[in-house]
């Protein structure tokens, strides 16, 4: 690890390994590093997981088993951009496997309460059209999702 650039700490009661074994398993580019454990004396049972450092969509993160002060909310989410309609079925089935939640307009939740979008970079270009009829078709018929539906988003964004 080095001192430059960021890295997002995930904040786990105790689910830190598994979680990033999870992340790790979702993305390509990925793997696990360094894994620390709580000393003796520290606040949790000496030789458990305190923190794993791990690498996911060549993107560095660390989770860390800080206890069940804080939960996940949809004020932070991570936004996974997707060139085809493949990518997006292949991460919204991943990280809604085992028990997480199917939210609106492609959010959804993991098994561990952290939100994720999954976003075909083709809506982005839609919203952006400097048509606005077209731009607002395309919108309203994403708003009306759950998972995002190229075919169908293109249909509407065409006046179909």
């Amino acid at each position: 690890m080095t001192a430059d650039g960021f890295t997002t700490c995930l904040w786990f009661d105790e689910q830190a390994q598994e979680a990033a074994e999870f992340y790790v398993s979702v993305f390509k580019n990925s793997s696990i590093g360094a894994v620390t454990r709580y000393p003796e004396g520290g606040p949790r049972r000496a030789g458990t997981v305190l923190t794993v450092d791990f690498t996911a969509n060549g993107q560095r993160f660390v989770a860390l088993n800080g206890g069940p002060e804080f939960r996940f909310n949809e004020a932070i989410s991570f936004q996974v951009m997707c060139e085809n309609q493949e990518e997006v079925d292949h991460y919204w089935a991943k990280l809604v496997e085992g028990g997480g939640q199917e939210g609106p307009c492609g959010w959804l939740k993991d098994r561990f309460g952290v939100s994720w979008q999954i976003v075909p970079v083709r809506i982005e270009e839609m919203l952006r059209d400097e048509d606005p009829a077209r731009a607002e078709r395309a919108f309203k018929a994403m708003m009306s999702m759950g998972k995002l539906d190229i075919a169908a988003l293109e249909k509407a964004y065409a006046g179909q």
